[in-house]
């Protein structure tokens, strides 16, 4: 049995792998559609050029992604046409520290964004329309003067 396992990893090391079914077993997307997507729309770049769906993943080369408000560059570290559990997934994979520490950045920046905005179901409630009521008045008699 061992003997099968060790062909079966060997013989994924060999294997010919397009991009977007390596984005797929190493779940960064869903499916194989939206990795498609993602890649056609110009948000995964190999070695630092646009990719193409087609392209042959092979170990060392370096990924920028982009998803949402998110960029990650990782270093493809195996290949895999199978998907699998997000923890064996995780070793196809490492991302770079500056990414890392970038993505954390970014997180921040958008958090401290956030903190000033008021968070409302949209509706004013009676106090609210009080205080505008009264800012609309005071402006009104502002603009007589």
């Amino acid at each position: 049995m061992s003997r099968a396992k060790s062909s079966n990893q060997s013989a994924e090391a060999n294997a010919k792998v397009r991009l977007d079914k390596w984005l797929w077993a190493a779940r960064f997307f869903k499916t194989r559609a939206l990795a498609k997507q993602a890649i056609e729309g110009g948000k995964v770049h190999y070695n630092g050029v646009r990719g193409k769906c087609s392209r042959v993943v092979e170990v060392g080369a370096i990924l920028q992604i982009r998803q949402g408000f998110d960029e990650k560059t990782v270093g493809v570290l195996a290949v895999s046409d199978q998907r699998r559990g997000a923890p064996e997934a995780a070793k196809l994979y490492a991302e770079t520290p500056e990414s890392i520490a970038k993505r954390e950045m970014s997180v921040e920046q958008r958090r401290s964004m956030r903190a000033g905005q008021l968070v409302s179901d949209g509706r004013p409630s009676k106090k609210d329309r009080r205080k505008i009521a009264d800012f609309k008045q005071r402006n009104h008699s502002l603009d007589d003067d």
